[in-house]
């Protein structure tokens, strides 16, 4: 049994799709924290159980019977480690042989403040003694689009990464480095810093999104608090905002960058192109 934590969310769903195309539906379990999100899975003959990172009870339960688990990484920042501990300590208890996570590019090194608690899980996950790998997923080319239709409004993107490049890939691209790790051997005590064949900065952003819109399009760069001001007056709370902007000040400094390639290799195709994103965004 192969088991997927988070399974409702935007990565955990892709992964699952990803895995019916080699594994029988009833041989996937979906750890979900609200089983009525989930009825498509269950009509697909896909095993739902409620899983709940914040009610550690309800996670062992979860994990009965499962031989490889994916820990997708929660969405609470700065509040996530007891909630992945939870996770690890339950899948100890349920004799779960296999582990995967999926952590954040070079969490080990990195000055990006995000990075702390990925940096502390793969820790616990160590010290746990589970055969594990461990998946540093580089950004989502699709994150940084959530501001498209601000930038197209505005004619800018904001940010505070003067020139970094950002080895952001495909969400696509990190589920199917998931499903592979999970349906194949030889993974475990590795460690795989996943990142995109072709990096690029924010102004290079702007300037696809102009060239395939029509429309002018420039990347503004500001300070870290100011563009964290920005964050949070476009409603985010204040805690969000600062790790986003702390993020894009250590990406100024590479961060998150990197040209080794493992990803391309592990899914064994070349990683979804930035454009390809920009002109499915746009509707092209």
């Amino acid at each position: 049994m192969y088991a997927v934590t988070g399974a409702t969310g935007q990565l955990g769903r892709l992964v699952i799709e990803t895995l019916l195309e080699t594994i029988p539906a009833n041989r996937i379990v979906a750890v979900v924290r609200n089983p009525a999100k989930a009825h498509d899975l269950t009509d697909r003959g896909i095993t739902v159980r409620e899983g709940d990172y914040s009610r550690p009870d309800t996670l062992a339960p979860a994990l009965a019977g499962v031989e490889k688990i994916l820990l997708i990484s929660s969405t609470e920042v700065s509040g996530r480690l007891p909630q992945h501990r939870a996770v690890i300590d339950a899948a100890g208890w349920a004799g779960v042989p296999f582990l995967a996570y999926t952590s954040m590019l070079h969490a080990d090194t990195s000055p990006a403040r995000l990075a702390i608690e990925h940096r502390q899980t793969e820790e616990i996950i160590e010290a746990s003694g589970i055969p594990a790998v461990i998946l540093r997923n580089g950004w989502y080319t699709e994150n940084h689009l959530l501001a498209l239709p601000a930038a197209l409004e505005h004619g800018a993107f904001v940010g505070a990464a003067k020139g970094g490049r950002f080895s952001s890939a495909a969400r696509k691209d990190y589920a199917a480095a998931a499903a592979v790790v999970l349906t194949s051997d030889g993974h475990a005590g590795r460690t795989y810093e996943l990142a995109s064949d072709h990096a690029f900065t924010l102004s290079e952003l702007a300037a696809e999104v102009s060239q395939l819109s029509g429309k002018t399009v420039v990347y503004n760069d500001l300070s870290g608090a100011d563009y964290e001001s920005v964050l949070t007056g476009a409603g985010l709370p204040a805690d969000l905002a600062a790790l986003l902007a702390d993020a894009d000040v250590a990406a100024s400094r590479g961060a998150l960058f990197d040209d080794g390639g493992a990803l391309r290799l592990l899914i064994g195709r070349p990683t979804i192109p930035m454009q390809n994103l920009v002109a499915t965004a746009l509707g092209i």
